[in-house]
């Protein structure tokens, strides 16, 4: 199997003999210029609508994604890994990054406030961290936004359940990183209602999005 994270790369591998996709990082997905600070914004997010309204967009983004991915290598095996990357390295590293970000949160929001540079750089200091190994790597980026897997994870059956109505071969596998112990995982995979807040589960939000699509 080869790396590949879109249908371009997809393509390329199987020219070279590729069995199937080992591993499809979607957080390189992320870093196209003109999704970068759609995912910006979603992270420094300061309310759980702001964030679900941010992640909304990138759901169509991912979408089309696995979409292409999948449609390009029918009939073989394509392992989508979950996001999996220390939340600040999405972050602005320069200043013409910076400026570029505060000029997009400000475009098209008449009327709504805006957060001041100050306050966005005192999120973005927020976010780092000296260990992410320690911190928000793998899938205790989940634990703490749940929203951001449930996203993906509806993104990849959105998208396989629409190939296989068109009598595609969709072989769509997912990999949770860097899991830590069981309860990790039975949390990713299962859900879990905690302190009255639910997580939604992969296998939960599987069932809806084919209850959905009818498929």
């Amino acid at each position: 199997r080869a790396n590949a994270d879109s249908p371009r790369d997809a393509a390329l591998a199987l020219s070279f003999g590729a069995e199937g996709i080992g591993l499809c990082r979607t957080e390189h997905m992320f870093f196209n210029e003109k999704r970068i600070n759609v995912f910006r914004e979603m992270i420094l997010a300061d309310s759980l609508e702001t964030r679900e309204k941010a992640l909304a967009k990138l759901e169509v983004m991912q979408r089309d994604d696995f979409y292409g991915l999948f449609k390009t290598m029918a009939g073989k095996e394509v392992t989508i890994r979950l996001l999996d990357a220390p939340l600040h390295e999405f972050m602005p590293h320069n200043d013409p990054e910076f400026e570029g970000f505060m000029a997009y949160l400000g475009s098209g929001k008449k009327g709504a406030k805006v957060p001041s540079k100050a306050e966005i750089r005192a999120r973005i200091e927020g976010l780092s961290e000296f260990n992410p190994m320690l911190g928000h790597r793998g899938c205790r980026i989940a634990v703490s936004y749940p929203e951001i897997y449930a996203m993906q994870t509806r993104a990849v059956f959105a998208a396989a359940y629409k190939l296989q109505s068109e009598k595609v071969d969709v072989r769509p596998e997912i990999m949770i990183p860097i899991v830590m112990n069981a309860a990790e995982l039975k949390l990713i995979v299962y859900g879990k209602k905690i302190e009255g807040k639910s997580y939604k589960g992969i296998l939960e939000i599987e069932e809806e999005v084919r209850k959905e699509l009818g498929a």
